[in-house]
């Protein structure tokens, strides 16, 4: 039996949030009436910040990673090492190895994984964009640090026959990391040390 609602108005603000990932309807009409409880005021300024957010971010034009300007502030940053770029699936997998502050290099952000059962092919993702810049010849290094599921080691091995034209080290982070475990659920210190332990990447 749906469940009612007192007002079209709240039932058509518990649908919007419970299309977010993760949020079914009762976390939603929770969510939504936490919202009513608020001040006007308050209110305005939630709503305010994902508008401007939707409006204003950008994606950095070196790396993918998100950013509020054009370029993001780790590639920015004259401190990073530009001759090692760690590969990985989306912007959680940047922040979660930038916890760990082993990592010093720049990122290189592929916006997904190759999954043909969900349609999504090399061309969907930003590949030719890293090849090019290994391309251009500053890049000495690559850490290929997507996650340790079928999709992730398909597009792992994909890159790498990518990149075998070039005089660049390919190589993988350490299998500390559980088979099918997410990079962004994986401790800091596992993730940091598989980062430090990472070997070559011999395409088998």
């Amino acid at each position: 039996m749906a469940q009612q609602y007192p007002s079209r108005l709240l039932e058509r603000s518990v649908q919007e949030f419970s299309k977010l990932p993760g949020i079914g309807r009762k976390t939603a009409l929770r969510l939504v009436l936490h919202l009513l409880r608020q001040s006007t005021e308050d209110v305005e300024h939630f709503t305010e910040a994902l508008t401007t957010m939707k409006h204003e971010v950008k994606f950095c034009k070196v790396c993918h990673n998100i950013s509020d300007e054009d370029v993001c502030p780790i590639c920015r940053d004259p401190r990073r090492d530009e001759t090692v770029v760690c590969v990985v699936e989306n912007i959680q997998d940047v922040m979660a190895i930038e916890n760990t502050q082993q990592f010093h290099g720049l990122y290189h952000v592929l916006g997904g994984i190759i999954s043909p059962m969900d349609g999504i092919g090399p061309a969907d993702l930003e590949i030719e964009s890293l090849v090019k810049r290994v391309g251009e010849g500053d890049v000495k290094e690559v850490i290929l640090a997507l996650n340790p599921t079928m999709e992730g080691d398909t597009t792992n091995f994909y890159i790498f026959r990518k990149l075998a034209p070039f005089n660049v080290k390919v190589s993988v982070i350490a299998r500390g990391i559980s088979v099918g475990n997410e990079l962004e659920y994986t401790d800091e210190v596992t993730l940091g040390r598989s980062i430090l332990n990472r070997t070559p990447f011999d395409g088998k």
